[in-house]
């Protein structure tokens, strides 16, 4: 059945203007919230998975003797103790090139070109499944001013505090969706307290039940769009701005923090799924409402 056109236009029920009343402002400032939260989660999980895969099953071998002479027969030893170990699959020592590298922009080019005693470095990748224990005592022996930083050890706390951020996140996310949805519903039930009397006539002109929840429905998904819309795009500058000022601090740990296009696309994706949930929330509550007023 088609209803008359004086009852299709949604205009009657709600708001015809674009933003108007509170809900799509609400909408985009929990979808602002929302966005920044699920960004904050993303680049935790790819930050998670960076330091995974980089320094997670990898140890490095500090040599810290004051006599060069020692020092150099010290990591002789150890490197040769680290070849013939079971859970290592790959052994590189740090060149003087490196080190230096490494170390100017903290001390100078200046102070290294002296007689400053400088550690030798080994790096060393253990073998998928296999676990740095037993190697300190190993090298103990041979180099007895060796120190063995286990990288999987070291990051554990960071990894732990992460990994909290991000199902922190998630519940944020979850949280401020059902809050978007609370105002679909508020919103909803008020539209139809307030037009109780036309609702009525609707219903004596043979309109389902359907018919007019599908007018609600529409405005409600066009505002809800609206709010998301400007919501996301809001969060994106932020995003964005926090962005250049992370990359200005030249930091390879902060940069693990980064966005991938994926990411971005999930993010740009929130605005549609809050239509659709907004959508679904108002038909619920617009056809649960009708049914108790017959």
């Amino acid at each position: 059945m088609k209803l008359p056109a004086f009852i299709a236009g949604q205009g009657r029920l709600l708001p015809d203007a674009r933003l108007a009343g509170p809900m799509p402002w609400v909408i985009a400032i929990m979808m602002f919230l929302m966005v920044l939260a699920a960004a904050g989660g993303l680049a935790m999980a790819g930050a998670a998975r960076a330091m995974g895969g980089d320094l997670v099953g990898r140890i490095t071998v500090q040599i810290v003797e004051a006599n060069a002479d020692l020092r150099e027969a010290q990591a002789g030893r150890a490197m040769a103790v680290l070849v013939r170990h079971p859970a290592i699959a790959s052994v590189h020592r740090v060149t003087d090139a490196e080190m230096q590298a490494l170390l100017a922009p903290w001390l100078g080019k200046e102070t290294l070109s002296g007689d400053l005693p400088v550690p030798v470095l080994i790096d060393a990748t253990l073998k998928p499944g296999r676990h740095a224990g037993g190697i300190a005592a190993a090298i103990a022996p041979v180099a007895p001013a060796a120190r063995v930083d286990d990288h999987a050890r070291a990051l554990a706390p960071l990894a732990g505090v992460i990994g909290t951020l991000k199902w922190l996140a998630g519940v944020l996310v979850l949280l401020m969706a059902g809050a978007t949805a609370a105002v679909v519903v508020l919103t909803a039930r008020g539209a139809l307290n307030n037009h109780r009397p036309t609702i009525d006539v609707m219903h004596l002109l043979g309109a389902t039940d359907v018919q007019i929840a599908r007018l609600f429905q529409r405005r409600i998904a066009i505002d809800a769009l609206a709010g998301g819309l400007l919501g996301l795009a809001a969060a994106v500058a932020v995003l964005a701005l926090l962005g250049t000022r992370l990359a200005a601090l030249g930091s390879e740990l902060v940069g693990a923090f980064a966005l991938s296009p994926m990411h971005w696309a999930l993010l740009a994706a929130l605005p549609l799924a809050g239509m659709v949930m907004a959508m679904l929330a108002a038909r619920w509550t617009v056809v649960a409402a009708l049914r108790r007023m017959l």
